[in-house]
């Protein structure tokens, strides 16, 4: 588990390493500023360290004004004990120039929007939704704002501005109409009676999510939708009388995930569904003549409202003849978020592409699609992007040497021109450890990648001088490649190699290669990690056979939980939010059919529970060798902790040396720097000890 489209099941170790394991803004904790010496000090020396953690920065959210002169980005910090907090910072793209922008701190997400004028700046901050003026001042809050811990996948917009830039509508949650979750006895009826978000609760607070617009003279909030669904995503036509949103109006929205758009007559509050498909819509868009809606989307009948098998692409919905087309269809990856040119001849969108992630530019009516950058053998992965009139894009990118920075592709093409430097004083001074890509031919003669990470220095011809590490991604529909990773540039700190494989069921290597993971869970997938193992000891003599550790968040955790069970050469072994018992982790996760669109059914159903039992780890763990540091977050919703608690029990009734480490306040992945730094330094540890005891 781990990919979705609002961010939920974000991996510790994802694609831009620590930019994931930080990347959800502080909301629940609200935790306060600590002194600057309750903080450590950044390392000194030429190594990558737990210290180096408070001090990493990276930038999201890019949006350029409309006159192209500026553009405002918001920038992750985590030099605090507790989670990160985020801030605007403002750019000048005629000179380059980078600087924190207002007093805007504490950005809850969404980033920043400007009015259609430049006139003012639009932000989601601790206090609700803020107005303020192009250089920051004059902060003011427009409007209340209130969210649910309903697991529910948002992509699209937060907030929008009208045409004319004197209304803005809005998403906000509505106080339930349903049993009080808090009574004595708590009485149950809905099928999604689990949170995802929303510390401390331990149920679905059955708040709603629904349409508002804000009069921005007067700050005057009228609601425009009601009722029992829960409505988002929403984008303002041209002509200023009509809204599109999205929503599942199905006749139990919690039994089935299936997202539609709509359109709401801003005049007389009339509601019309425009699709009406099995698969899935999401993040909708007016072109900017108002012909046209651009929309991401999923044909499946059976997906999930979690991590999908399905790669998402673009599609267009023609508003007169109400006819769709898959735009992206050209383009066999996931494609992120589409996004409209301001002219309305293009769209862009993202596209995981082995293990990076480039942006693409497609034409509106459809057919070739052009890579904009970063160039292949570059190896960056964009996260964010703003398209100026002018065709300049600003973009926050990761690339092997940093977390995101924000880059200008000037003319809309060829080498980006970096324009923040955020990490230099940390990465500036440190060795970093290389990355490779390679290729090998796995147990079924396909082809599969992998990227091995070495120490600085590395010593081709010291044959069995560096111990190696598996690290592996979650999701099962994810990726990862050589954007920096801080766990894996810890790890070559220590003198340990990194193996990450993306194994079938990946992102970034066509939908025929996702579709290989359906119903074989820890089978094939498993085997190809071992595959890519063997190819790397088999190409790198410098690496120790006796020396192997394993590890992985989430999916990762529950590969590692596994393949433990089917192979002895590991020396140690660290599941983070691992599944061990896969019957159990259906039942108990906050998202019922994340495993019904894996297997095509519901696990009662044609023998499925019979196969998931027969691939769970709890059910080998007799043949189990390796020592393991089982981690949780105590608030994992995802991945009920429960799932380690079995595990680790079953590996202590089986003789097998277990530590649980369980992390307060956190969930599916961790937040609070401290605990990613403890965590950090409590695997090394773990990999030192045992691997010491090898003779």
């Amino acid at each position: 588990m781990g990919k979705n489209a609002n961010g939920i099941g974000a991996l510790m170790w994802g694609v831009a390493g620590l930019a994931m394991a930080l990347a959800t803004p502080a909301t629940a904790q609200n935790q306060p500023p600590v002194r600057a010496e309750s903080v450590p000090a950044a390392g000194a020396g030429d190594r990558f360290v737990s210290a180096d953690l408070f001090h990493l920065r990276f930038a999201a959210d890019p949006q350029i004004a409309p006159d192209g002169r500026r553009a405002l980005f918001t920038v992750q910090y985590a030099d605090r004990i507790g989670a990160p907090y985020t801030r605007l910072w403002s750019l000048d793209l005629a000179t380059g120039k980078s600087a924190p922008w207002g007093s805007a701190e504490g950005i809850e997400g969404g980033g920043p929007l400007w009015s259609p004028d430049g006139g003012k700046v639009l932000y989601r901050g601790a206090d609700g939704l803020m107005i303020a003026n192009p250089d920051g001042s004059g902060a003011r809050k427009l409007a209340d704002l209130d969210d649910t811990n309903h697991p529910l996948p948002r992509m699209g917009a937060r907030y929008v501005w009208s045409p004319d830039g004197s209304r803005v509508a809005f998403v906000s949650a509505t106080p339930s109409t349903e049993p009080e979750m808090e009574a004595d006895p708590i009485v149950i009826t809905r099928y999604w009676y689990r949170p995802a978000r929303g510390w401390p609760a331990r149920f679905n607070d059955n708040k709603h999510l629904h349409l508002f617009v804000a009069d921005v003279a007067s700050g005057q909030v009228t609601q425009l939708t009601d009722g029992q669904y829960y409505e988002h995503s929403p984008d303002w036509s041209p002509d200023g009388r009509t809204l599109l949103f999205v929503s599942n109006h199905e006749a139990d929205p919690d039994l089935t995930y299936n997202a539609d758009i709509f359109t709401l007559d801003l005049a007389t509050k009339a509601i019309r569904q425009i699709t009406h498909t099995r698969g899935i819509e999401s993040a909708p868009t007016w072109s900017p003549d108002g012909r046209t809606i651009l929309y991401s989307g999923l044909k499946r009948q059976v997906t999930s409202s979690e991590s999908n098998m399905e790669e998402p692409h673009a599609w267009t919905l023609d508003v007169a003849s109400g006819q769709a087309r898959e735009i992206g269809a050209g383009v066999d990856s996931t494609q992120g978020r589409p996004v409209w040119s301001p002219d309305g001849k293009s769209v862009y969108f993202t596209v995981q592409a082995r293990g990076s992630v480039a942006l693409y530019r497609l034409p509106a009516t459809g057919g070739a699609a052009e890579r904009i950058g970063p160039a292949p053998e570059a190896r960056g992965s964009v996260s964010g992007f703003s398209v100026a009139r002018n065709g300049t894009i600003v973009a926050a990118m990761a690339t092997p040497g940093d977390l995101a920075q924000l880059y200008v592709f000037r003319g809309g093409r060829g080498a980006p021109t970096q324009v923040t430097s955020l990490n230099t004083g940390v990465l500036g001074r440190k060795a970093l450890a290389p990355v490779e890509a390679f290729t090998f031919k796995t147990f079924d003669d396909r082809d599969v990648e992998a990227f091995l990470t070495v120490p600085a220095g590395f010593d081709a011809s010291a044959r069995g001088k560096y111990p190696l590490i598996v690290v592996i991604h979650g999701g099962p529909h994810g990726q990862q490649g050589p954007a920096f990773s801080a766990k894996n540039q810890a790890l070559a700190a220590a003198g340990y190699a990194s193996l990450m494989v993306n194994y079938r069921g990946s992102t970034g290597y066509g939908q025929s290669f996702a579709n290989l993971i359906a119903r074989d869970q820890d089978g094939g997938e498993g085997r190809d990690v071992l595959a890519g193992l063997d190819a790397a000891l088999a190409k790198y003599p410098a690496l120790d056979e006796k020396r192997l550790g394993i590890e992985g968040a989430s999916y990762g955790g529950q590969l590692t939980n596994w393949l433990i069970t089917q192979d002895q050469r590991f020396k140690a072994a660290i599941p983070w939010a691992g599944i061990s018992n896969l019957v159990s982790h259906n039942y108990m996760s906050v998202y019922h059919d994340y495993l019904q669109q894996e297997y095509f059914g519901k696990p009662h159903e044609d023998g499925i529970n019979d196969m998931l039992w027969g691939r769970s780890a709890i059910r080998f763990v007799h043949k189990v060798k390796t020592p393991v540091l089982l981690s949780h977050g105590d608030n994992d919703l995802l991945v009920n902790p429960a799932e380690d608690e079995q595990y680790f029990t079953a590996l202590k009734d089986v003789g097998v040396e277990a530590v649980m480490l369980r992390y307060p306040r956190e969930g599916h992945s961790m937040r609070e720097t401290q605990h990613v730094a403890d965590f950090l330094d409590r695997s090394l540890d773990w990999y030192a000890k045992h691997f010491a005891a090898v003779k």
